[in-house]
């Protein structure tokens, strides 16, 4: 089959019926051989040959719909054809990300789906042996219970880019249990030689088996569905599916729901996936990717670049990626975003619904999921993520306005901000552990935490703003060389006061409880793990990260922040200058206090004339009832090394 017809092209021209089956006859077999799981994995889903004949064509994820047919809550904001120079800057555009690695190359995709053939085969098979060996059902009936993987988010959406893990879905039948899945279908994935840093996470809101599948990165939910047999021809989005299934079942089979439902609902499949290529990139370049951490995630970003389709559904990918800064630049938040009119189901699960449920008043940017049941996708979205994002949308509206006009080139919206150059105060939480295994595990549940510590530190009267950079950082501080460890880093801006004292004791203190008592819940807990919160001056940053990075983080001349401070590389043995706070030995930090009162160690705000009580380097208090046992003796939680 030519190149130019491959299923994964999202360019592919429309063809009629005779064009495919003269292709498949050409082949001697059906188009469906050469991705033979395309329904299994409801990926880039095309519908076989077999039924051309009788329809007359062939309908292909990567067509368009028609873009004068109205899609979502409001019309249109301009039907508007696009203009010459709208198609030469989708070009340079396409250009770009392509140098950028936003598209894979054809080995990328063969060896996803090699590995999701794996996976599949693999899944079938435990299924079977399950029904046989341990559910005692006769083996011609276990024969036919089938089980499949269904993929979701990027890779289901079409805009893999290089490198980019795989979220997947293991449906199964009634008969075999969640716990049967985090059992004997871990042991089964963990004896595979291909099978590398798997963990399990049985706990999470929506239960997970994470995992890199000869070196792909992969995400395994798991749904049990109220069917004796799961073949290829069940069909996810229908409502009906979810009757008599549990609350995390089917958030897990939202993934899949979703993803399809958004695919629907944009009137340019094409534009739509190049314009969001575009948006998760800057997404990703300028820290505000994370949905963990209170930014937003794959999907969000997916239903915010949808709906501007639908108020531009003429647009090229280029005009899309402007009209997305202006939309939601000018959002009135927290107003919702709906790809649909919402609906219930009744089948008996809640929906996002402020008029109903309290909780839901309280959300500040939500983003509405457009398959029953629906949920805001952005619940961890605080006031200072929220107001982060804002921000970066006013400077790519001005930017991608300057490049409309000419006066810019798309590499001007990708560059990262100047994030280690823009505050003058820097929170850096480290998380480490004594072993690899050990860290992967901890790394998790630490950044999962650190939102609380942002929501915390939002109520501080003394705050105004916290930022928290999702990207994750190694220290090149001899002390944490030797034990594998991540960090994280929060900018923060005090409000300007006079003879205030800044005590983040509590604040500090509050996060670590909460770490300490989710891993004693989950009992991940093991000896060596650690979390380490830290005050630091911005021109002691180079105590903690490699100069590579922070000139990564450096505007160019003559860019706003332009000519920042220069940052000294000093290590911690270092004299420190008279503004920046005196270091305190390990007896001296012992004597900290938790319920409000000062540490002992008083720190200037380089100008202003308030005073932080939390000391630069080593700040150790003991959170009692918390850490396990080690040694007969209650280990203290470190806040500080």
């Amino acid at each position: 089959m030519p190149k130019h017809h491959d299923t994964w092209n999202t360019s592919m021209p429309r063809r009629s019926a005779a064009s495919w089956v003269k292709d498949a006859k050409t082949a001697n077999k059906p188009y469906a051989r050469r991705f033979p799981y395309t329904n299994t994995f409801e990926s880039y889903a095309v519908r076989y040959v077999t039924n051309c004949l009788a329809k007359k064509q062939v309908y292909i994820e990567g067509d368009n719909m028609d873009a004068s047919k109205t899609l979502g809550m409001t019309s249109a904001i301009s039907l508007a054809k696009p203009k010459p120079s709208d198609f030469e800057h989708t070009r340079e555009l396409e250009d770009y990300l392509r140098q950028a690695l936003m598209f894979e190359k054809d080995s990328e995709l063969n060896h996803r789906f090699d590995v999701l053939r794996k996976l599949n085969a693999l899944v079938t098979s435990w299924i079977k042996d399950v029904s046989i060996n341990v559910k005692n059902m006769p083996p011609q009936i276990a024969e036919t219970v089938g089980g499949k993987i269904c993929t979701f988010g990027s890779y289901r959406l079409g805009v893999a880019g290089s490198g980019a893990d795989i979220d997947a879905l293991c449906v199964a039948p009634r008969h075999i249990e969640r716990t049967d899945y985090f059992s004997s279908f871990y042991e089964l994935l963990r004896n595979q030689p291909e099978v590398t840093e798997m963990r399990a996470v049985e706990e999470a809101f929506v239960p997970v088996i994470k995992m890199k599948y000869e070196g792909i990165e992969i995400d395994l939910l798991f749904a049990r569905l109220a069917l004796k047999e799961v073949h290829d021809s069940v069909d996810l989005r229908d409502d009906t599916i979810l009757k008599n299934l549990d609350e995390k079942c089917v958030r897990s089979l939202n993934g899949c729901r979703v993803t399809d439902e958004i695919l629907r609902q944009v009137p340019n499949r094409e534009s739509f996936r190049l314009a969001l290529r575009a948006i998760k990139l800057w997404a990703k370049r300028h820290g505000v990717y994370s949905n963990v951490l209170g930014y937003l995630g794959g999907v969000s970003w997916a239903m915010l670049v949808a709906r501007t389709c639908q108020l531009y559904p003429n647009a090229t990918a280029s005009t899309l990626v402007e009209k997305f800064f202006l939309v939601f630049s000018k959002w009135t938040w927290p107003a919702p975003v709906y790809l649909k009119q919402p609906y219930d189901a009744k089948l008996g699960f809640k929906v996002w619904d402020p008029r109903v449920n309290v909780q839901d008043r309280f959300h500040l940017m939500p983003i509405i999921t457009p398959a029953y049941p629906q949920q805001n996708s952005t619940f961890n979205t605080s006031q200072s993520t929220r107001a982060v994002m804002v921000e970066e949308f006013k400077a790519g509206l001005q930017i991608t306005e300057d490049i409309m006009l000419g006066k810019a080139t798309w590499d001007k919206l990708f560059q990262p901000p100047n994030f280690f150059n823009k505050y003058r105060h820097y929170l850096v939480v480290i998380a480490g552990a004594r072993t690899a295994e050990d860290h992967l595990e901890w790394y998790g549940l630490v950044e999962s935490k650190i939102r609380h510590l942002i929501s915390s530190l939002e109520h501080n009267p003394a705050i105004k703003t916290v930022h928290i950079n999702p990207a994750t950082f190694t220290c090149c501080d001899p002390e944490y060389a030797q034990t594998p460890h991540s960090s994280w880093f929060l900018g923060v801006e005090f409000n300007k006061s006079e003879n205030i004292n800044i005590d983040l004791t509590n604040d500090i203190n509050k996060f670590v409880e909460v770490v300490y008592k989710q891993s004693t819940y989950n009992k991940a807990y093991k000896e060596g793990m650690e979390v380490n919160c830290k005050y630091v001056k911005r021109k002691q940053l180079g105590q903690y990260l490699t100069q590579e990075v922070l000139d990564r983080y450096k505007p160019k001349a003559g860019e706003e922040g332009g000519q920042p401070r220069p940052i000294a590389h000093k290590r911690k043995s270092d004299p420190v200058s008279p503004d920046s706070p005196s270091t305190a030995s390990p007896e001296t930090t012992k004597k900290a206090k938790i319920d409000g009162e000062s540490l002992p160690h008083q720190a200037s705000l380089n100008g202003d004339d308030s005073n932080i009580s939390m000391d630069e380097a080593y700040s150790t208090a003991a959170v009692p009832n918390l850490a396990p046992e080690i040694n007969g003796n209650q280990q203290s939680l470190p806040l500080s090394s």
